[in-house]
């Protein structure tokens, strides 16, 4: 009997330990959210960034990144959801399905033409994307950049000439959603980072110097 009980404990601990977070969501953007004083990417789902843009086919530019996050917005703000963590991203952010009276909460703004299918790394919403991009709701209604692809020319613009002006000062002061966090040259991000003076970023010579402003160390 001891042997099943503990067998039967380390099978339910990984799930519990993945359980939550549970609460009433604050809307980051379309993809992301604040909840239960944690910030939440959804599993699965891909939304345009909010400086992004949509051309009609009229020709007309559209700000169709800042659209999806206010009908996310207008759809979950205040609502509780009860989430299931899948990961961790590079972000520190939690990953995580969740769901709002019962409905998924990816598969209700992808169906809705808000965001589109992750499949880099899930399949679970391809079928709602396809049905969103055939019936041309929301932001398939226009022409736009897939979310990953306008991530990766942003970063690509920071990058380029991103050099430290100081060789002995070349810790990156980097500014994301989880914070201000600082890279050295050893960490895994640290030449995907990019260094923008004009959002707050900046150079630092020491890491006390980096902490003295602020910033914490990158994790990986």
């Amino acid at each position: 009997m001891f042997r099943f009980c503990s067998i039967l404990l380390l099978t339910l601990l990984p799930l519990a330990a993945f359980a939550g977070p549970d609460g009433r969501i604050r809307v980051i953007d379309g993809d992301t959210f604040e909840i239960a004083g944690q910030t939440v990417r959804m599993h699965g789902i891909d939304a345009l960034e909010n400086g992004q843009t949509c051309t009609t086919d009229q020709g007309s530019v559209w700000e169709c990144g800042a659209w999806s996050t206010q009908e996310v917005r207008a759809r979950f703000q205040g609502r509780y959801a009860a989430c299931q963590q899948v990961d961790i991203d590079r972000y520190d952010r939690i990953v995580a399905r969740c769901a709002v009276d019962g409905a998924d909460m990816g598969r209700t703004i992808v169906r809705a033409g808000l965001a589109t299918a992750y499949r880099r790394y899930s399949m679970e919403y391809d079928l709602d994307e396809k049905a969103a991009a055939v019936a041309a709701i929301g932001i398939w209604g226009a022409q736009f950049t897939a979310p990953a692809t306008f991530r990766a020319d942003e970063r690509a613009a920071t990058l380029q000439g991103a050099t430290a002006p100081d060789a002995n000062c070349v810790i990156k002061g980097n500014i994301s959603r989880s914070g201000r966090i600082y890279h050295m040259p050893h960490n895994r991000d640290y030449e995907r980072t990019g260094i923008n003076p004009a959002n707050g970023e900046r150079w630092f010579c020491t890491e006390a110097e980096a902490r003295a402003a602020g910033w914490r160390a990158a994790r990986n």
